[in-house]
């Protein structure tokens, strides 16, 4: 008898969010969404603390490994401009994509009442501060807190200094090799659990937020997720078909199980892990999975640009205000500029919003109008960030490899030049 085929982890994770959605609206009908918070939720999020327990040491050691294997500190340069640049273009493509669709549906949009709004935004970190804050002033605290960007600065410094120390840095890089594959098999258990993960962290958000997404929001919600289709469809595949050849299909195929983890979790860094696995079997080189998906997972923010504009331009018409075209190149701008103000800040989502409402002269409390189905929102946004981020590995790693042809060629040309 023929062996019966093992399902890839790709669908075990798409038929636990499947069920996990059914199951959510039964308990959503039958009113036992506090039972899915009180002893489903609990499993999702020891799911999550594992999957959050294993990044850092991630990122901290596949990192400085790859900066190892790249033995050259200008190679890391030229990976980081490029990862920097891809980024910061799709955001604007991505909250311009948000204002041209909400201004198609505003019309459709149920006008709620705006009296009473009492809603106090974070205080939002200026540019210089969060430069500053990119910089540890420890080794522990960082790690003990997840800061990522400042987990990124100690690996590139380690990675750096192994390069420098030459052969005494070799044992203590051999080190670092060895743990980083500790590591990723640590990973492989825990992305094992993924199905299981996947379907107690959905169940309890569609039984408590069943009502609301069927509600008031619910047009408000579909544009931004016809917004979050159409800049992945457009934007990405047109860049990963264009700069790296790859086909779309295969590219979306290959990175569901990220997508699926990210939508189910709504945390880039919990995708993270997954996100790695799944852009390596699409041919690019752990040294660079390992600088440009963790950079992304905290610094790219394509999803939260769209969902800035289309929650602004909602949050406008609520109060009676038409945005000017001034006012929506100023939320396109202030949009693109927040992603990375607020990189690595928790909550960041809404602490962006407060910036780009206020930019445009909109009340802030305007955010408690959509506060309630944060979560749905942040579901989908998530998802497109951290596609955004597989992408910009696969683009960036063509780029590489086409630089990397070229210097060989004149290398080698430059050399028969020199037998002549």
């Amino acid at each position: 008898m023929k062996k019966r085929k093992k399902l890839s982890i790709a669908e075990q994770i798409f038929i636990a969010l499947a069920v996990g959605i059914a199951v959510g609206l039964i308990f959503m009908v039958a009113g036992w969404d506090s039972f899915a918070t009180s002893y489903i939720k609990p499993f999702g999020t020891i799911f999550l603390n594992l999957i959050k327990f294993i990044v850092v040491p991630i990122v901290l050691t596949s990192i400085t490994t790859g900066v190892i294997s790249m033995k050259d500190i200008r190679k890391v340069g030229s990976i980081g401009w490029k990862t920097l640049a891809y980024y910061f273009c799709t955001t604007a493509f991505a909250v311009l994509i948000g204002l041209v669709v909400a201004n198609l549906f505003k019309g459709t949009y149920t006008v709620l009442t705006t009296s009473g709004l009492d809603y106090k935004a974070a205080e939002p970190t200026n540019f210089m501060d969060t430069l500053v804050n990119i910089f540890p002033n420890n080794i522990i605290a960082p790690m003990a807190n997840a800061s990522m960007l400042q987990v990124i600065v100690i690996a590139l410094l380690f990675g750096f200094g192994i390069i420098l120390a030459g052969e005494k840095g070799k044992k203590f890089g051999e080190f670092i090799e060895s743990a980083n594959e500790v590591c990723m098999r640590v990973m492989q258990m825990v992305i094992a659990l993924s199905p299981i993960g996947v379907f107690c962290l959905i169940v309890p958000v569609v039984a408590e937020n069943g009502p609301q997404i069927l509600g008031s929001l619910a047009l408000v919600l579909l544009t931004a997720y016809i917004c979050y289709i159409l800049h992945a469809a457009i934007v990405y595949s047109s860049t990963v078909a264009g700069i790296a050849k790859i086909s779309p299909l295969t590219f979306f195929r290959s990175v569901s199980p990220a997508m699926m983890m990210a939508f189910s979790s709504a945390s880039s860094v919990g995708a993270l892990p997954l996100n790695i696995e799944c852009v390596q079997k699409l041919g690019v080189r752990k040294e660079i999975a390992s600088f440009v998906l963790p950079l992304g997972a905290t610094i790219n923010m394509d999803g939260t640009a769209i969902y800035q504009g289309v929650a602004a331009v909602f949050i406008a018409k609520c109060y009676g205000i038409d945005l000017t075209v001034a006012q929506m190149a100023t939320i396109v701008i202030t949009a693109t500029l927040a992603s990375i103000g607020t990189a690595g800040v928790p909550g960041s989502g809404m602490i962006m919003l407060a910036m780009v409402l206020e930019g445009v002269g909109l009340p802030v409390e305007g955010i408690a109008l959509i506060a309630g189905v944060d979560r749905i929102f942040d579901m989908g946004r998530t998802t497109v960030n951290i596609t955004g981020d597989a992408a910009c590995s696969v683009i960036v790693n063509k780029l590489e490899s086409i630089k990397e042809a070229r210097r060989g060629t004149v290398t080698s040309g430059e050399s028969s030049g020199d037998t002549e």
